[in-house]
């Protein structure tokens, strides 16, 4: 549905954003109460769709003759995949696991910037090792998996595509595929054959993390779409196998019902009935299955209390029986050591419930060796085992690997000029110009007429990793700058080709400021990058420090300059005061490498028209507030094509700030609620710090204000005592366990000012425990200058930390006497030093 006009009191009449489609389920549900709630299946409710790969005898052979050849700890390997930071070629050939993957965060020789040739480097690496028989074995090569979630992300230099929400608003299909075949060819050129793409989640919730990474919250959009990536990705099924043309294997992730989880918490719990999960969830896989996606990714996530990626109902009863998927199922990154009565180590239950490849990044070592026991002791049935391998070895079969070769062998590898070649961009920029989404125009500012003077404004205008998004590069798509994309083009570039070309001036000023008046003021604004655990929200808005642009476009128009705002965002978000202010205001999503895709639309060429109009139309709901559940402003499906009338929104989100998510200190003030607290070395008499200056630890210590980027932006601690204890408390304990497992990072923004005397800890206290680990990083830093220092959240586990339960994620311990400034404490992925965790 396209909108050309729009009515406030009819639109905000609308139903709530979130569950629009769950809602609609539960009324048509006619089961009896007492089974809403359960996590027990009744498979023969589930569609049965037709896997299009017959049986083919050949294959089936040879499948037969490899596994009675293989070892039980061949088999066990084959079931098995780590991860290319903590596994090297000479573990491949001594266990010959069945794959290997590389997570966001990591590369070839610890180089998250690695030069594509190394990448395929390393991949023959590994397959000559898989396939090594010098000490027996049976050699069957290995697959590398890579998440090219929105074109071959982790490689310099690659195309990428919008993210799928953005997607999502061009209803192409016949696009998506074209961006499937392109990313399969990127990929292909390093040397790899799988990507754990497409993303087939159906977002129910907003305040998730993840929610860029699914097309719409409406499951027949997300289903029209997933063929057709599919058929990009592999080719068509059966035609020929994947790996004899420029094709990969794909994998639909997350099953299930990842989008569906209660205050959209990512590795949360889908608190739903079975027939919301059914039609709203499960309805993506049914397409996915009829064009033959090789391999499904079980989900994180819980259906009413029970982990995926342990649910047999699921996974084997409905997934492989009833809706006869006939690939691999993977799980997700250590998720094997959530389910219940499950370790990282140890966890028969995954593959009993059918998993058949366990991702194991770091733990694959102890995995091995309690597998290979349990299958020993008969714990696991070695017909389950054979059955998992086989599956293994049907999808290594039909995508012709075992002829295939050495990766820098087979078709396109090492054609790395097909890495962001001109005609991979030319498709993702045809992407973003068809994503883009105008929710209000007042008069004619757009397109920009030919000749005009361009002002173009707010922090996000020329900042590629920002347009970007999370799994860019590195995992959060953090720590990144525009030297690190060459060939792409910032959406200032763009707009100043384009206003350029039609024979205007464009200004890049990102506060606001101009000598001559403009013509009009292009302001880009919206969230910085995030990926799972980073993204999740509370409420539907920007932190405060990302609104600040809303002042410039305030300023501008008190001049008299027409204002564009154009946002850059992974969802829908609360924005009403810079939709009132605005004359235009445009959702770009997260378009990627290609901002000359935005000019194309808005900036008319010397003939007064615009290469591209506005077609894109929203993926899901747009929230009147940010309040959970909130009326909705715009409706699906709504999007402008030109002018339309406007009534002015109301200005009220609808909730209060609160501290952003794993954020304990910033501008050195805790979070809303939190406590910044100063003790003796000892930790004893400790004060809570409210005002400035204040004196703590019987006057050894005084707190007093210190500028860093703002005035006043940190805290000074002076020691001239035998030291003292500085220590964030949140208002209420925190469970920080899901991001532990991603080496996640506690990242201290800090300023040492003078000597220290003394030894320094960091610690966590979880309960009536102070888990500490040494910390001379910190009197090494250099004198005055602001530094981030890094302690991975694993490390505070592996000192006997409960992250379950952290009652004070930074406690610094200062052994003697001098002085130090904190601006800022808070989760993240990228520091000046990062320290590495006691062997």
């Amino acid at each position: 549905m396209r909108s050309t006009g729009w009515l406030l009191a009819g639109a905000i009449a609308l139903t709530a954003t979130t569950m629009p489609v769950a809602a609609q389920d539960r009324a048509a549900d006619t089961r009896t109460p007492d089974t809403l709630g359960s996590d027990t299946v009744h498979p023969a409710d589930w569609p049965s769709p037709r896997w299009p790969y017959p049986r083919d005898p050949a294959i089936e052979q040879r499948v037969a003759d490899i596994l009675k050849r293989m070892t039980v700890e061949e088999k066990v390997a084959q079931v098995i995949q780590p991860d290319i930071a903590h596994v090297t070629p000479a573990d491949m050939r001594r266990y010959h696991f069945g794959s290997i993957l590389n997570g966001g965060n990591s590369a070839p020789n610890n180089d998250e910037f690695a030069p594509a040739p190394e990448w395929l480097k390393l991949a023959d690496a590994f397959y000559d090792a898989s396939v090594d028989r010098s000490n027996g074995g049976v050699g069957v090569p290995m697959i590398w998996g890579t998440d090219a979630v929105h074109g071959h992300s982790n490689i310099v230099g690659a195309t990428l595509f919008p993210h799928n929400i953005g997607l999502g608003a061009m209803r192409d299909p016949a696009l998506i595929q074209r961006i499937g075949a392109a990313t399969a060819q990127e990929i292909r050129a390093t040397g790899m054959e799988w990507t754990f793409a497409p993303t087939v989640t159906v977002p129910q919730d907003y305040r998730w993390g993840r929610a860029y990474e699914g097309y719409s919250s409406d499951p027949a959009l997300v289903a029209s779409y997933v063929g057709a990536m599919i058929r990009g990705l592999q080719g068509e099924p059966g035609k020929e196998a994947v790996l004899k043309g420029p094709h990969v294997i794909a994998s639909t992730k997350h099953f299930l019902a990842d989008g569906g989880t209660k205050n959209g918490v990512d590795q949360g719990d889908a608190q739903i009935d079975e027939a919301t999960l059914r039609r709203i969830h499960g309805a993506p896989y049914v397409p996915a299955i009829e064009n033959g996606v090789e391999t499904v990714m079980a989900s994180f996530s819980s259906w009413n209390g029970r982990k995926l990626t342990g649910h047999k109902g699921l996974l084997t009863d409905v997934l492989k029986n009833r809706m006869n998927f006939g690939g691999l199922v993977v799980s997700d990154w250590n998720a094997h050591g959530q389910v219940a009565g499950c370790t990282n180590a140890s966890c028969p239950t995954a593959l009993l419930a059918g998993i058949d490849l366990y991702m194991a990044p770091d733990s694959w070592k102890p995995l091995y060796a309690s597998l290979l026991s349990q299958v020993t002791s008969g714990q696991v049935p070695m017909a389950r085992l054979d059955d998992a391998v086989s599956r293994i070895l049907r999808v290594k079969a039909r995508m012709g690997l075992f002829e295939a070769g050495r990766p820098s062998s087979r078709p396109l590898s090492g054609q790395f000029d097909l890495l962001g070649s001109p005609a991979h961009r030319a498709i993702a920029r045809e992407a973003v110009a068809k994503s883009l989404v105008l929710l209000k125009q007042q008069g004619s500012v757009l397109p920009i007429r030919p000749g005009a003077k361009v002002l173009v404004a707010g922090d996000g205008a020329d900042d590629i990793a920002r347009q970007s998004g999370g799994w860019t590069l590195t995992w959060q798509g953090t720590g990144l700058d525009n030297a690190r994309f060459p060939g792409a083009t910032s959406i200032w570039k763009g707009l100043n080709d384009a206003v350029t070309a039609a024979g205007g001036t464009a200004t890049l000023s990102p506060e606001g400021s101009f000598t001559a008046k403009p013509d009009v003021a292009i302001v880009v604004f919206g969230e910085t990058p995030y990926a799972e655990f980073q993204g999740d929200v509370k409420a539907l808005q920007l932190a405060p420090e990302l609104r600040r642009p809303w002042d410039t476009m305030r300023a501008l128009k008190a001049k008299g300059v027409p204002v564009v705002a154009l946002m850059i965002t992974g969802r829908p978000l609360y924005v009403n005061p810079a939709l009132n202010l605005a004359d235009a205001f445009v959702v770009a999503w997260l378009p990627g490498s290609e901002g000359g895709g935005i000019a194309d639309v808005l900036v008319a060429g010397r003939d007064g028209k615009a290469p591209r109009g506005f077609t894109g139309t929203l993926p899901t709901a747009w929230p009147v507030s940010a309040a959970p559940g909130a009326p909705t402003l715009f409706p699906f499906g709504y999007g402008l094509t030109g002018a339309a009338a406007w009534k002015t929104l109301p200005e009220n989100a609808g909730v209060a700030d609160t501290a952003t998510e794993g954020v304990y200190l910033d501008r050195g003030a805790p979070g809303t609620g939190g406590s910044l607290t100063v003790a003796d070395a000892d930790g004893t008499s400790p004060a809570r710090i409210t005002t400035l200056p204040a004196r703590a630890a019987g006057g050894a210590v005084t707190v007093s204000a210190t500028d860093h980027v703002v005035q006043e932006g940190a805290r000074r601690f002076t020691v001239t005592g035998r030291g003292a204890t500085i220590a964030v408390e949140p208002q209420a304990p925190l469970d920080i366990t899901r991001q532990s497992n991603g080496d996640v990072l506690l990242v201290t923004t800090v300023r040492r000012d003078t000597a220290l005397a003394g030894t320094a800890t960091i610690g966590m206290r979880t309960g009536d425990r102070l888990a500490t680990l040494p910390l001379p990083q910190l009197a090494a830093l250099p004198l005055g200058q602001w530094k981030t220092l890094a302690v991975p959240l694993k490390c505070f586990a592996g000192a006997g930390a409960d992250l379950a339960k952290v009652n004070a994620p930074f406690v610094l311990t200062l052994g003697g006497t001098g002085t130090i400034s904190l601006s800022r404490v808070a989760l993240g992925m990228v520091a000046d030093q990062t320290v590495a965790c006691a062997k």
